[in-house]
């Protein structure tokens, strides 16, 4: 018989208030708490909690508080990501974020779902869908990531953008539900490196 964390993390409906669940759901919730009591003043003290708190965390990961998460231990960040304030991860299923990606504030991703059938979903039954993002990624402000969803890298999704389907590799992502607007091309490239080198000229 398989425990409920194991359904958890397969996808499958599993009980949230199992005692090994609430456990790793209390120590998480300790974590953060102390997270977001902590000052700027304290940096050291902030990356300790960052790595009792995440499954596996990169070089350069900085977390504006207030920074909310179910379990932590469910998530990997890669190296430089930035989350602005009040980032939430519910991440009952495996959250996946690459290296160099950047949220804007009130970001959320969100793995768990709940039956839509009212009888199943009233008999305290829920499940999660993992979500994935990859590397050189720019989320805007107020995006919300749904459960099952890959983002691929080199992508910038628009604020407010309610993301339902995977987006793919180099493109701009905007709305609700979120599409693509277009694709990141070589003229990009070209007008942001002139802005850089306008920015040394001056």
């Amino acid at each position: 018989m398989r425990t409920e964390k194991e359904k958890m993390l397969a996808g499958d409906l599993y009980i949230a208030h199992d005692p090994e669940l609430r456990k790793d759901f209390k120590k998480a919730k300790e974590l953060v708490r102390e997270f977001n009591h902590t000052t700027e003043n304290q940096p050291e003290e902030r990356q300790r909690i960052i790595k009792n708190l995440f499954k596996k965390s990169g070089k350069g990961v900085y977390l504006e508080p207030p920074f909310y998460t179910d379990y932590g231990c469910n998530t990997i960040v890669g190296e430089n990501f930035y989350a602005n304030y009040e980032c939430i991860i519910l991440d009952i299923a495996n959250v996946t974020i690459g290296d160099n990606v950047f949220f804007g504030p009130r970001v959320g991703i969100y793995t768990a779902g709940h039956p839509i059938d009212a009888v199943i979903r009233n008999e305290a039954f829920e499940y999660g869908k993992p979500v994935t993002i990859g590397d050189n990624v720019w989320v805007g402000a107020n995006v919300a990531i749904n459960p099952g969803v890959k983002i691929g890298s080199n992508v910038v999704i628009g604020s407010g953008a309610v993301v339902t389907k995977d987006i793919p590799d180099n493109v701009i992502a905007v709305g609700n539900p979120c599409r693509v607007l277009r694709k990141i091309n070589d003229e990009d490239k070209k007008y942001w490196e002139a802005e850089k080198q306008r920015y040394y000229e001056n």
